[in-house]
């Protein structure tokens, strides 16, 4: 390292400058702020399935940036979740994440110009960070030790030393890694472990990235899957998708949809229209209670409810076809509160 880089990286970590006249007070550590080079850094996550097999997941669009102040915020985008196959992103993102509700996650913390002194000595140390996880609506604090490796005065990476373990209970995701398990066929543990490696850089330096519009941005562009007309495959993984979500709801023994049905809808509505060779049949179920003639009609009007929406968003009526089945086509048994609740749905199909 030349003198000149050497004195800029104890400038930056000491608070000091230093000059002709002699060594005088100057900005702290994160004078100017750091931007998150995306391209560089990695958050991903580790869960097992059937017991014994395991899942790699990462996403592919975060964004974020440490503040004058010594803030840090770096937002992850739920929708570019990667999992190297598309039935398995779109699970993760209707299923589990619920994007259409919930289309980011955030990290905060605060750093402290004191804890980084001595790192141009050593280069690389440990250390303990206290870090808040904003997912799904819920708020929650950890403590976790991460590596800071200063490799020049531009440049510092941040990274877990050891992975962090996350519940699904901890941020209300219980009903979500239901639908998941129910949608594999298959148990899947309750928690993951999160892994992250974040390269920042100094604002104003040569290399600093252009930070990503995420503000501005729409969910769509993050997602990793065809732009503009989607394949015939993924039409059908997301139409299946959207049918096991089940986030489609009607007042009691009605066919009016409620309020809460719209997001997921406005998702259905895109798809379609991404899909625009193809037909859609939007089928009416119901559980097991109750006479099957009430149940075949009720079944129907609520397809017709759904059509009628999907409709004012812009969805051709003559690519929808209508059907009731009553409860006739039951997914899972009727004995239980939970199997009748699966029952109650409105499911698309593509018309052969």
């Amino acid at each position: 390292m030349s003198y000149a880089a050497y004195v800029s990286a104890l400038s930056f970590v000491f608070g000091l400058s230093v000059s002709a006249a002699g060594v005088s007070a100057a900005p702290d550590p994160f004078d100017g702020g750091w931007t998150l080079d995306a391209e560089q850094s990695a958050l991903s996550f580790l869960s097992i399935k059937d017991a014994t097999k395991v899942e790699t997941s990462s996403f592919a669009a975060l964004e974020g940036r440490i503040e004058e102040t010594g803030e840090v915020e770096i937002t992850v985008h739920l929708e570019s979740i990667d999992t190297k196959i598309d039935l398995r992103n779109v699970r993760m993102r209707f299923l589990f994440f619920e994007t259409f509700l919930h289309p980011r996650a955030t990290i905060l913390a605060e750093l402290a110009a004191a804890d980084f002194v001595d790192l141009p000595q050593v280069g690389r140390k440990r250390m303990s960070m206290e870090y808040v996880l904003d997912l799904h609506g819920v708020q929650k604090a950890f403590e976790s030790d991460v590596i800071v490796t200063l490799l020049n005065e531009n440049e510092v990476y941040i990274s877990a030393a050891e992975p962090v373990s996350v519940s699904v209970a901890d941020f209300g995701l219980e009903n979500g890694w239901k639908k998941l398990e129910e949608a594999a066929g298959l148990p899947i543990i309750p928690s993951a472990t999160v892994s992250f490696d974040f390269r920042f850089l100094r604002n104003g330096a040569a290399e600093t990235p252009v930070q990503m519009a995420g503000a501005t941005a729409t969910t769509e562009s993050r997602a990793l899957e065809s732009s503009g007309e989607l394949a015939l495959e993924e039409c059908q993984n997301r139409f299946l998708t959207v049918s096991e979500a089940n986030e489609i709801s009607f007042s009691s023994g009605s066919a009016r949809l409620e309020a809460k049905s719209a997001p997921m809808l406005d998702s259905l509505a895109e798809i379609v229209g991404r899909c625009p060779d193809l037909s859609i049949e939007v089928g009416g179920h119901t559980d097991s209670v109750g006479p099957e003639r009430a149940n075949l009609r009720l079944s129907e009007r609520r397809a017709k409810s759904v059509a009628a929406y999907l409709e004012g968003q812009g969805v051709a009526r003559a690519r929808m076809q209508i059907a009731g089945y009553g409860k006739t086509r039951p997914v899972a048994d009727n004995d239980t509160e939970r199997g009748r609740w699966r029952n109650r749905r409105i499911e698309f199909s593509i018309v052969e």
